[in-house]
């Protein structure tokens, strides 16, 4: 091996043990996230997030117990527009049935019958060819509540398009499925918000920006082919953990 390998071989060490370390646990299991990791594991090449991002998305994820690696949570970035974190439906849910008080969930589309010129509340996202999908609704229920928290959201308000104005692929194919989500993420985080305060799904048009600012629609939210699970060596020197006063 060259001198100049040798350099370089000692530089990118140097660079590891320098980079920043966000390490917790969830449900047992230990996360380990650096720049780099979620770079290359997360993000991929669609774009280069920047330390702030980085902290952003490490944060929500460490504060709100997602693992990014079993898809819970995401941090998509498009060029140089300003990443977009969001979390996965399931990791919604999942910490809304392990609350205590969860006590059940209804939800449904909202459809208008051309035939009939009525609005129809329907359970479930079936829907017939003469029903146009306006609206998707939800109802969640607590058992410290008397009265379940009820949230109906219109389809035109939600829906994601491209930038040509069109509705995305997976609005345009499952449009009901879609709504629904939107809905039942919205109940479940007025409901517990105690646990699911600032968490924003996939489907909703809330996804947050790590600098605060509203992204733009995207063409299409593609989910990540799950990486491959390597065993990570301990860091050689103590992680340096990350908090928002670093910002």
């Amino acid at each position: 091996m060259s001198n100049n390998q040798q350099d370089q071989k000692a530089a990118q060490k140097a660079a590891q043990k320098a980079e920043l370390t966000v390490t917790y646990d969830v449900d047992g299991n230990k996360v380990v996230l650096t720049p780099s990791i979620v770079q290359n594991f997360i993000v991929g090449d669609s774009g280069t997030i920047t330390m702030q991002e980085f902290k952003f998305f490490t944060e929500l994820c460490k504060a709100r117990k997602l693992n990014p690696f079993l898809k819970e949570a995401y941090c998509i970035k498009y060029g140089n527009s300003p990443a977009q974190i969001v979390v996965g439906k399931e990791a919604v849910l999942k910490r809304a049935v392990l609350n205590p008080n969860f006590d059940g969930i209804e939800s449904g589309i909202i459809v208008f019958d051309t035939n009939t010129c009525q609005v129809i509340e329907r359970k479930g996202t079936f829907h017939l060819k003469e029903e146009i999908i306006v609206g998707g609704w939800a109802k969640v229920y607590r058992k410290d509540w008397s009265h379940p928290t009820y949230c109906s959201v219109a389809f035109d308000e939600v829906a994601q398009k491209t930038k040509e104005g069109y509705l995305n692929k997976q609005w345009a194919t499952k449009g009901g499925t879609m709504v629904e989500k939107v809905a039942k993420v919205r109940a479940l985080r007025e409901t517990f918000v105690e646990d699911l305060g600032g968490m924003y799904c996939e489907a909703d048009e809330m996804s947050l920006t790590a600098n605060n600012e509203q992204a733009y629609p995207e063409p299409e939210i593609i989910s990540q082919e799950e990486p491959e699970i390597v065993s990570q060596p301990e860091p050689e020197n103590e992680p340096i953990d990350v908090s928002f006063d670093e910002l």
